[in-house]
């Protein structure tokens, strides 16, 4: 017990000192890459500083089973340079009985990750998104769901404008039972309210603009008898600059969805009648994370636990690294089959980790007893 408690002190020690050094690496990376994203903005140095910030958590999220790759590395090839492992095998300690408590460690990290960072990126996120739209062009386009239907916000030149609508095509390019509210632009000396209302039983996506049918409008001016200065018409288009991309980029992703409160998002995205195939995907994907991290501390311990007089340390770190990318991209090569329907969606988000923690074992038995 005194050893278990000894190799997961060690461990953890050596995640925390890599997840500094990467947590620094990428900040002062971001800080270029916003600086040179922003250079024909009017943004003061805190801003940049404010999103940099902002930004940080969804790298270290991304990067994270590569920092649990360098951790055990750190911590295997220490203990093989010391001869603690060679001591430890001596007292009759096999090596995975040694490599149990990096592997608890590893899992509780991983659920930690998901349970409290994924809602700390997905915050983070979202806010980082919102004030680099504003500074950069003022405003984003924006969609949202919730039990009263479709809301979509479009900005332009002409100012900002809302709009609900009962259901829509999976696309979102066919409103039905809209309702539209035109704000006018924001001025130094103040402006920004709303202009006119427009209701219509279907609003259709075309090049440049929504053609609205069975339209009436309302003008919303002060002093102006919204009712009496009504118009109705059959036909109408509304100036827009959305397209299908943008409006699908709008949904944005999911990981942006604090993982609590995805379960609920993908239900109602299939009750408004879209496709929630790519948030269910990334929703397993989640669930499955712990389990990827795990295998990547099983991976990365099979090359290193050994004494340091077999020599080609070099070796074992650079196949260590390699393997450990290798099986990223499997996994998320296996995350756009599932996004895409070519798999289910259990098996991608699954299989990946699961497989890799079978080779992992297969690794291991054939380094210690083989």
């Amino acid at each position: 017990m005194i050893l278990h408690r000894y190799f997961a002190r060690r461990f953890l020690r050596a995640f925390l000192g890599i997840f500094a050094v990467f947590f620094l690496l990428t900040g002062m990376i971001d800080l270029v890459e916003q600086m040179r994203k922003l250079s024909n903005v009017d943004v003061s140095l805190g801003r940049v500083l404010e999103l940099v910030l902002l930004n940080i958590p969804k790298g270290i999220y991304d990067i994270l089973p590569l920092i649990m790759i360098l951790a055990t590395l750190a911590l295997f090839l220490t203990l093989a340079r010391s001869s603690e492992l060679v001591v430890v095998r001596a007292a009759g300690r096999s090596a995975l009985h040694t490599l149990v408590s990096p592997l608890i460690v590893a899992f509780v990290i991983g659920v930690l990750t998901v349970a409290v960072l994924n809602p700390i990126v997905a915050s983070t996120s979202t806010r980082y998104t919102d004030l680099y739209e504003k500074y950069r062009s003022g405003g984003a386009d924006t969609l949202s769901l919730s039990a009263e239907g479709l809301w979509l916000r479009q900005g332009g030149d002409e100012g900002q404008t809302v709009i609900r609508a009962a259901r829509a095509n999976p696309q979102a390019t066919e409103l039905y039972d809209v309702t539209m509210l035109t704000y006018a632009p924001q001025t130094p000396t103040g402006g920004g309210g709303p202009v006119r209302r427009i209701e219509a039983a279907k609003a259709q996506l075309v090049r440049g603009a929504w053609a609205l049918q069975d339209v009436k409008i309302w003008p919303l001016e002060n002093g102006v008898n919204s009712e009496a200065g009504s118009q109705q018409m059959a036909t109408y288009e509304l100036p827009s600059t959305l397209t299908e991309e943008r409006i699908r980029d709008s949904f944005g992703e999911p990981s942006a969805i604090p993982i609590w409160e995805l379960p609920a998002y993908i239900a109602q995205l299939e009750q408004a009648g879209f496709s929630a195939r790519r948030h269910s995907v990334w929703f397993q994907m989640e669930l499955a994370r712990p389990l990827f991290l795990v295998a990547m501390v099983m991976i990365a311990s099979a090359f290193t636990m050994r004494p340091a007089r077999f020599g080609k340390t070099g070796e074992a770190v650079t196949a260590t690294i390699l393997l450990g990318f290798t099986l990223y991209y499997i996994r998320n090569f296996a995350q756009v089959l599932g996004e895409n329907g070519q798999i289910p969606i259990l098996l991608a988000a699954w299989a990946p980790p699961v497989a890799s923690v079978l080779l992992a074992i297969g690794i291991l038995l054939q380094m210690e007893d083989g």
